[in-house]
């Protein structure tokens, strides 16, 4: 790009820098955010002081609190499918069927999976405190943070034939097998929920997802536990902030130095070409008042045995330092792709005027 000073690849990296950036400032400012929230939310206990509390709070809701009660059922519980003596109220079956698939451009097979089956069964639950009170559980599936637990986990690996086989390396897939895995909330956990308290009219207590959009949390931990993961979160979008950031800070100073090089490097080609002009003016003065005072007209005869070798048309008229040969004009050394002597190579330094006596 001439005349501009970032180049196609390095208007590329900064905007997709500037991008980055504000897309993880975006997410560092809601965990952010989510942690003000967590801190600020009020810890409730389950009990029979609790609808009261609800009774005298405005609207009989809180927007944003948090609670901590065991799992039970509202009626009958679930039961696993691979182990009958477990019983949950939420219960997730995932099947996933994993294949290695052929990378040409790393040359190697990569790992691949995809959800074959999935279900989700589940009953209404209520977590239960004290006095046998209790707050039923809303919308659980919308829910972030492990709620959760892995009861059955079993993978089931392929039996190939030898064309099988043979059709992998033609095809670039290589299946290797299918999991199952069974996961449940089971009856007894312990289970702190985050979210919005609600007095219904038949007298329930309910949490639900918050109406303000605030996240809506269940998890196995304690409060301080998702309070810690929730700040290390944040922090880790804050990390990539700054990252994204000084990726940018670091091609913009890069383009800055060239551009101030490039800059330098013309300002002093022409500083350079104002100082030969001007001495090859004295030069050309004290010339013409030498030919003067001597009378000698033999400039025109010595002019074929002082011709540049370059363009083998103008006089050679500057000498290259620090090899001082004089081999071409000053145009010609101008246009040199590379600063160095056509004659030796080596590196100029300088130039100055020539003139012969």
């Amino acid at each position: 790009m001439e005349g501009f000073p970032l180049t196609f690849t390095e208007a590329v990296c900064l905007g997709a820098s500037l991008s980055l950036s504000g897309v993880f400032y975006c997410l560092y400012k809601r965990s952010r955010l989510t942690v003000k929230k967590l801190e600020n939310a009020p810890h409730i206990s389950i009990d029979g002081k609790l609808k009261d509390l609800l009774k005298v709070t405005p609207g009989g809701c809180l927007q944003y609190a948090v609670v901590e009660g065991t799992v039970k059922p509202v009626d009958e519980p679930l039961t696993s499918h691979f182990n009958k003596d477990i019983s949950g109220v939420l219960q997730k079956f995932t099947i996933k069927e994993h294949r290695l698939i052929w990378s040409s451009i790393s040359r190697t097979w990569m790992d691949s999976e995809r959800i074959l089956h999935q279900r989700v069964n589940m009953v209404p639950f209520a977590l239960f405190g004290l006095d046998k009170a209790a707050v039923k559980v809303q919308s659980p599936l919308q829910a972030d943070g492990i709620y959760t637990e892995v009861i059955n986990e079993k993978f089931h690996q392929p039996t190939l034939s030898f064309g099988e086989l043979v059709g992998v390396y033609f095809s670039g897939e290589k299946p290797k097998g299918v999991l199952e895995i069974e996961e449940m909330l089971k009856v007894g956990t312990t289970l702190t929920g985050v979210g919005e308290l609600t007095l219904d009219t038949d007298g329930t207590v309910t949490l639900r997802p918050p109406s303000d959009n605030s996240p809506y949390f269940l998890s196995l931990t304690d409060f301080e536990n998702l309070r810690n993961e929730t700040c290390n979160i944040a922090v880790f979008w804050k990390v990539l902030v700054v990252v994204s950031a000084l990726a940018g800070t670091a091609v913009l100073f890069w383009a800055g130095l060239r551009f101030y090089r490039t800059f330098k490097d013309r300002w002093e080609q022409d500083a350079a070409s104002r100082e030969f002009a001007r001495q090859q003016a004295e030069a050309a003065r004290l010339r013409a008042e030498r030919a003067n005072a001597e009378g000698s007209e033999e400039e025109d005869n010595n002019q074929m045995g002082n011709v540049c070798v370059i363009c083998l048309s103008e006089p050679r008229d500057c000498i290259l330092l620090d090899c001082a040969h004089v081999c071409c004009c000053f145009t010609c050394y101008q246009a040199l792709p590379q600063r160095t002597c056509p004659i030796c190579r080596q590196n100029i330094a300088r130039v100055l005027p020539f003139y012969q006596p």
